[in-house]
């Protein structure tokens, strides 16, 4: 799995929440960690963790075609 840098996976997980309608907390729960944790990742104050961004992989891959773009642009796939 291809990781990007910082600034990018910010817009990764911004973009990824707003395709699913979910607020930063609504995301949050999906993943199993804090709103807090989710704001830090959008304002690239932090970067998810390696299981974090596995479960983003699965759940870009588990959209389909509405996902297809940002698993290429951000994991190569």
């Amino acid at each position: 799995m291809h990781i990007t840098h910082q600034p990018e996976l910010a817009e990764l997980v911004r973009a990824l929440r707003s395709r699913q309608s979910l607020t930063q907390e609504q995301f949050a729960a999906k993943l199993g960690v804090t709103f807090r944790t989710v704001n830090r990742w959008e304002n690239a104050h932090a970067t998810p963790s390696p299981m974090a961004l596995k479960l983003i992989h699965l759940m870009l891959k588990d959209m389909g075609e509405p996902g297809k773009d940002l698993l290429r642009r951000y994991f190569g796939d």
